[in-house]
C-alpha cells in the first residue's frame, strides 16, 4: 500500500502521469522517518507511513483509496518528510 505525497493539484488537473508516493508497511519502528498510522486513518491495521522510501508511481495504479490523514497526521507526516529528506525548517 502507499500514500500519495504529491501536491493534490498534481492529481487533479495534470499533465503528469506520475505521484510521488510514501509506502506503507505493516511494522512501525518509531523511527524520525514514519508516521504511525492505522484504524483511525481507515486502515484495517496499525502500520507506519515510512518516508526514506519514496517513489514515483503511475497515476493509473493509484484507485483505490482506503483512508485519510487528520491535520495533526499531516503534521507528523510533512516533519518526517522534512527528516527524510534533510530539509530545513521554513
Amino acid at each position: 500500500m502507499f500514500l500519495v505525497v504529491s501536491r493534490q493539484v498534481l492529481l487533479l488537473d495534470s499533465r503528469f502521469s506520475t505521484a510521488i508516493c510514501a509506502p506503507v508497511y505493516s511494522a512501525y519502528e518509531g523511527l524520525s522517518t514514519q508516521v504511525s498510522v492505522g484504524p483511525d486513518e481507515g486502515l484495517r491495521h496499525h502500520s507506519g507511513i515510512l518516508c526514506d522510501e519514496l517513489v514515483s508511481l503511475p497515476r493509473s495504479l493509484l484507485t483505490d483509496y482506503v483512508g485519510c490523514l487528520s491535520a495533526q497526521k499531516l503534521q507528523q507526516l510533512d516533519q518526517a518528510l522534512r527528516v527524510a529528506l534533510q530539509l530545513q525548517d521554513a
